[in-house]
């Protein structure tokens, strides 16, 4: 057992470095890794941290339990699960059709579209739209209909399941079925039927903009980028610029949370692929099923809600399995999770701040990834 801790101290040390690294070069203000290894009562967590939550308007320092805009993680962490949820509870069916879904005429091809094709980036939507410029200008308990409606008037850009774009769309779509479905708020549903029985509800959330009883104001959050048009730097608030002029909860973007609850989140997700954990709202041989690569559209490397590692130039590095599913987040964000070699890596970053022009994490992904197996697996 001590030679063990010995081992894990060195490791902590040795990913501590590659994070100094990262905020010495400035790929970001600060950085938080968490890394769990093994399965069930065998697993072993690490986590570090390093740098400074904010440089503007003041320097603060990075803590444990600093939260970070977890971006787009937001669609496998949230949006897949509470879809899940729904399935168990037959409320929905991963085959179901728009129309059959919103229970409402829809217009041509995308009357079929499917939560399949939603979840797998194949419906044929495109990748992003500034619908914030046309919200902020509507009543705010107006804004989710007239999403909707925004959302169904989108010419397709493809015949669904011919190929693969990347969308927000689709998942900020899944967020107003899963409200519909369900009756709840989207951030309600989430936090009680998917966080509430992992008890990381407190830890991992969305932060509504506009209802006070959510706020989480007590919270240290990382801040994010000085913003063009919201005329300061955010902290606590949304970055992704649709889901703040949704209200801060929507499918695509979101939630927040800190780097021992997304590992822990991560690793009882591997846990359930293993067979040796349970959710007692989503079935495991649903989720199992989720997690295989889609075959069916060309050149697809997503499963339902979740991405894989690429043949070559993955931000994953190169010594995740093939059979890894993990996500990034715009903030600079990311997570992998491998089931061969029963390890997840959990990276959260705020590079955002104070501009998203800073772009040099696309290389500082997989060299972190490679130094942190290599460390992790003495490859």
């Amino acid at each position: 057992m001590k030679s063990k801790k010995n081992s894990e101290r060195t490791v902590q040390r040795d990913i501590k470095k590659l994070l100094q690294k990262g905020v010495y070069e400035e790929v970001f203000p600060c950085a938080a890794a968490g890394i769990s290894i093994g399965i069930g009562k065998e697993k072993r967590k690490i986590i570090t941290f390093f740098g400074n939550a904010s440089l503007y308007p003041e320097k603060r320092k990075l803590k444990k339990n600093t939260c970070f805009d977890l971006a787009s993680l937001t669609k496998p962490l949230a949006t897949t699960m509470a879809i899940l949820c729904l399935i168990k509870m037959r409320k929905i069916d991963v085959d179901e059709t728009l129309s059959s879904l919103l229970e409402k005429k829809i217009k041509d091809e995308k009357k079929k579209i499917t939560i399949k094709q939603l979840l797998g980036h194949c419906s044929g939507l495109p990748a992003h739209r500034e619908y914030f410029q046309i919200l902020k200008d509507i009543p705010v308990n107006e804004r989710g209909a007239v999403v909707e409606t925004l959302l169904l008037r989108e010419e397709l850009e493809y015949t669904p399941e011919n190929r693969v774009i990347y969308s927000d769309l689709g998942f900020m779509l899944l967020g107003r079925i899963i409200e519909k479905k369900s009756g709840y708020p989207l951030d309600q549903f989430v936090k009680e039927m998917v966080l509430q029985p992992l008890n990381l509800e407190k830890n991992i959330f969305f932060n509504p903009l506009f209802d006070s009883s959510y706020s989480h104001k007590n919270k240290e959050f990382a801040a994010t980028e000085n913003c063009p048009w919201r005329k300061k730097i955010l902290c606590g608030e949304v970055h992704d610029d649709n889901s703040y002029a949704m209200g801060g909860v929507a499918g695509h973007s979101g939630l927040f949370g800190d780097i021992e609850s997304v590992t822990t989140y991560a690793g009882f997700v591997l846990d359930m692929w293993k067979g040796v954990a349970t959710h007692p709202n989503i079935e495991s041989r649903d989720l199992v099923n989720f997690l295989v690569r889609q075959q069916k559209t060309p050149g697809s490397c997503r499963t339902l809600g979740f991405d894989t590692t690429a043949k070559s130039g993955s931000s994953s590095g190169k010594y995740f399995s093939k059979k890894t599913i993990g996500h990034l987040g715009f903030s600079g964000t990311s997570l992998w999770i491998d089931p061969e070699k029963e390890v997840v890596v959990v990276l959260l970053s705020n590079r955002v701040h104070p501009s998203r022009e800073n772009t040099k994490i696309v290389q500082f992904r997989p060299f972190f990834h490679d130094r942190a197996l290599e460390r992790i697996f003495f490859i």
